[in-house]
């Protein structure tokens, strides 16, 4: 195979520049309310785990039917107070909101067949 003499532009088509968009932006740190939901979970589940072993259990129902049954009103109360703190420093941080101005690129794909005098370009 010889090697291709001449300019190193593709020998199909030219490549496109890239088009550049700009933008005003907002920019801040939000807490993810999901994280703060399951460690409120965590916390309402230990919270119910020392609060039924502080007493003593029923010997008809037992210690794992009665922290099952608590549970449900730990966990609850856990994710419910996740989701309340989380929601606050939500809002909190949109008082520290910067603006910032965003430069956006778009780039059309290489056209099939195109090649360099590298050789072709890959997919």
């Amino acid at each position: 195979m010889t090697e291709p003499s001449g300019s190193p532009e593709p020998t199909t088509e030219r490549m496109t520049e890239p088009t550049t968009e700009r933008a005003t932006v907002q920019v801040r740190r939000a807490p993810k309310i999901p994280a703060f939901m399951v460690v409120g979970a965590l916390i309402g589940f230990l919270g119910t785990l020392v609060a039924t072993s502080l007493f003593p259990a029923d010997p008809q129902v037992g210690f794992a039917a009665l922290l099952g049954y608590f549970s449900l009103y730990g966990v609850t109360a856990g994710v419910l107070v996740g989701a309340i703190i989380g929601i606050v420093l939500d809002r909190r941080s949109q008082k520290r909101v910067r603006t910032l101005e965003a430069e956006r690129q778009v780039v059309d794909a290489a056209p099939e067949g195109l090649t360099t005098p590298e050789g072709e370009l890959e997919d």
